[in-house]
């Protein structure tokens, strides 16, 4: 018998995941775990613009990981089934298609995903 860790959803803009405050790589803003928690970087005001914006987009992949339509290793990200290799990835492409999602509602004051 398996044991499966749950994490809380975030499905609307009152759920507020953990974000954790650290160095990130060069030109990177903000990451989304599959924890539920999301990294934005310590140079980035978690109340600025910029701020607001990079947590609503990685809000919607975890909504997207909630979903069960995206999750990722080291190597690879799992997008509806489909393996795309980490090793040439331009991560963060608008792109790619887990992005695309995230790029359109990041802009939406308020979005969720009804269950």
């Amino acid at each position: 018998m398996g044991f499966k860790m749950s994490r809380p959803s975030f499905h609307n803009e009152d759920q507020q995941p953990d974000v954790i405050r650290k160095s990130l790589g060069k030109d990177i803003i903000a990451e989304a775990n599959q924890d539920g928690t999301i990294f934005l970087d310590k140079d980035v005001p978690k109340d600025s613009k910029l701020g607001k914006e990079a947590i609503r987009h990685e809000k919607v992949h975890l909504d997207q990981m909630d979903r069960g339509d995206l999750s990722y290793d080291d190597n690879n990200v799992y997008w509806k089934g489909k393996k795309y290799s980490r090793a040439n990835m331009n991560e963060g492409s608008k792109e790619l298609p887990w992005e695309k999602e995230a790029y359109k509602k990041e802009k939406k004051k308020s979005w969720y995903t009804k269950k």
